[in-house]
């Protein structure tokens, strides 16, 4: 199969090219963009088996240039198919905005309606996707998508512009935007309105402001070491956005460590819903511990070393242990009601991954002392 793909440098083209390589890997992609001779467009046309026509114009210097690029070019990529003959499917990437009455909306208008027409005349496929707001990695900041704008500048502390923090936006996540795209290359078939554009079944509507505030909040969590509630579909997506806005020499953060004779704590993530996650290190011979919870809970995971986990009931007198090691990943629960405590029996630092139901309050600890 050969896949035409038009604008297939830019936001969209890019994304479907990835998850193409990853669904479809023996499509060869036809890669056609700003850059690559008119003179190629009759030979990908002769070719094609499939088009997906995603270039387009979002901001010229010239509003004449909207016209010109999303119905001019549309105009020679049909005229193409039609000197070849081919009557493959060609699926149009068009915009909500050609609903309005504006320069860019009329344009995409026009281009939608050379299509149906295209399609009339020569009995081949089309399919025109009006697209919302389309948000994800790889998109171009300060250019057509405000949520690009806002993770790339908050990001690298710069400020941004809220006009109307209560003004509604409809967006659509890019990878549901290639999962749609994909499934039609593969099924044929698109998801029609009753007007016969196709539709991505997966879309959101947030305010401008709310968006906002989760940008911040993401940031804001990398001092805190907590992580959003990514339950919520919009919030996972939207925080996998503003992570690929990173600056490359920003991936990484300090902890705080607590360091001793007996070795270190860690905290890595605290969340009130989840609990917290620390790393643990024991020198060798060191036991830590020797205490009990009411209502705590946690887990432990030695990853490196070797050592022993002791429990006993409060109130009882025999002690149970559980020995562990990084050559053989283990998880030991740690009930509430038992006193425990953690020796390295080995000869180098002991390192365990600690999880608790609650973050660390030390208003309210809920550790007692007592000796295993």
């Amino acid at each position: 199969m050969k896949v035409l793909i038009t604008g297939a440098g830019g936001f969209i083209g890019r994304n479907l090219i990835a998850e193409l390589s990853n669904r479809v890997p023996e499509a060869e992609i036809l890669f056609y963009d700003m850059d690559t001779p008119i003179e190629s467009l009759d030979g990908f046309c002769r070719e094609a088996d499939f088009v997906f026509h995603l270039a387009g114009v979002n901001r010229p210097e010239d509003p004449a240039e909207f016209m010109k690029g999303n119905f001019g070019f549309t105009s020679l990529l049909l005229d193409a198919l039609k000197k070849e003959g081919n009557k493959c499917p060609v699926m149009l990437s068009s915009s909500i905005q050609a609903a309005l009455d504006n320069p860019y909306g009329e344009s995409k208008r026009a281009g939608e309606e050379l299509l149906f027409s295209y399609g009339r005349e020569t009995g081949a496929p089309v399919y025109v996707y009006r697209f919302p707001n389309v948000f994800g990695k790889w998109c171009r900041p300060n250019y057509n998508s405000a949520v690009a704008t806002f993770c790339h500048n908050l990001n690298r502390d710069l400020p941004i512009t809220v006009n109307d923090p209560d003004a509604e936006v409809h967006l659509v996540y890019i990878d549901d935007v290639t999962a749609e795209l994909v499934r039609l290359l593969r099924e044929g078939e698109g998801q029609k309105d009753p007007l016969g554009f196709c539709q991505v079944p997966v879309t959101y509507r947030s305010k401008v402001g709310q968006i906002v505030d989760l940008l911040y909040t993401f940031k804001q969590e990398r001092q805190s070491l907590s992580v959003p509630d990514l339950s919520d579909a919009f919030t996972k997506k939207l925080y996998s956005t503003w992570s690929s806005y990173l600056p490359e020499d920003r991936f990484s953060y300090p902890l705080n460590t607590h360091e001793d004779h007996r070795g270190s704590f860690t905290e890595f993530l605290r969340t009130e819903d989840r609990g917290q996650v620390s790393v643990n290190i024991s020198r060798p011979g060191i036991v830590k511990g020797n205490h009990w919870h009411h209502t705590k809970v946690e887990k432990y995971l030695v990853v490196s070393g070797s050592g022993v986990i002791r429990f006993r009931r409060v109130g009882a007198d025999e002690i149970h242990e559980y020995f562990v090691t990084g050559e053989k990943l283990e998880v030991v629960d740690i009930p509430a009601g038992y006193t425990h405590n953690i020796e390295n029996l080995g000869e180098t630092d002991m390192v365990t991954i600690m999880w608790a139901n609650e973050p660390f309050d030390c208003e309210n600890p809920d550790t007692w002392f007592m000796e295993v």
